[in-house]
């Protein structure tokens, strides 16, 4: 996207027009970067549990879920996914860690009260299903990155640059873009593939991503990048 389209994206509504001038410097072109691989941050049960309804009519009884904000990105992240298949790059997926003794019992993502959650509840979402050659890494912090072997993947793999989506933005999703920013990989976040409990927080940390770390990008901008290098890949076959 040509830096004149910088900011048409999802928070337009609701950063106004000071903080606009302030984050000016940032303003660039955005585009996925050489050799992709993609990431999907924490797609498992927990997030879609009672439905597409709002987050706060679920708070009762999943205190967890992102309700309608994460039924909505299913049906792009599913044209992602199939889009980094057709173009043969590496796929990682994540999940929380819950493995006995993994790690001390006061270790989580955030500093969010939790109930006890079981293994069934950080299972891939079956819209979602991991295929042979996909790699599953589970985390015990926010990252992808943290304490995970992922880099070393990337590196053996010659992974240049990473294609993010999931949940939550604000939280592993953030987490895991800013790692990747700091390890020297080139990162584009899918918006439209991209979610948290509430809209709000979901803008305003796309916006500060975008400007900071991070190219958001629509789908169908990575689709039409990941068609061509698929086809860039068949040629030289």
């Amino acid at each position: 996207m040509t830096p004149e389209r910088f900011e048409d994206h999802v928070w337009r509504d609701v950063v106004p027009d000071d903080l606009l001038q302030i984050y000016a410097p940032y303003k660039r072109e955005t585009f996925v970067g050489p050799n992709p691989a993609l990431l999907l941050i924490d797609l498992y049960n927990l997030a879609y549990q009672g439905g597409p309804v709002p987050p706060l009519e679920l708070q009762e009884h999943y205190p967890s879920s992102c309700g309608i904000y994460a039924h909505n990105a299913i049906a792009p992240t599913r044209r992602l996914i199939a889009a980094a298949r057709a173009a043969a790059i590496p796929i990682f997926y994540c999940t929380s860690d819950l493995a006995p003794m993994a790690a001390p019992s006061d270790v989580s993502a955030t500093r969010r009260k939790m109930t006890r959650r079981s293994p069934e509840d950080f299972e891939i979402w079956h819209e979602f299903p991991p295929q042979p050659g996909d790699v599953i890494i589970r985390k015990q912090r926010a990252s992808i990155f943290a304490g995970t072997p992922l880099i070393s993947h990337l590196n053996r793999m010659g992974v240049q640059s990473v294609i993010v989506c999931g949940e939550s933005t604000s939280g592993c999703v953030r987490a895991s873009c800013v790692d990747a920013y700091s390890n020297g990989l080139k990162v584009s976040l899918v918006e439209e593939c991209t979610f948290d409990r509430h809209e709000l927080i979901h803008k305003i940390n796309l916006f500060d991503l975008h400007h900071k770390y991070v190219d958001v990008m629509a789908v169908d901008e990575v689709i039409a990048h990941l068609e061509g290098f698929g086809a860039q890949a068949a040629v030289a076959e």
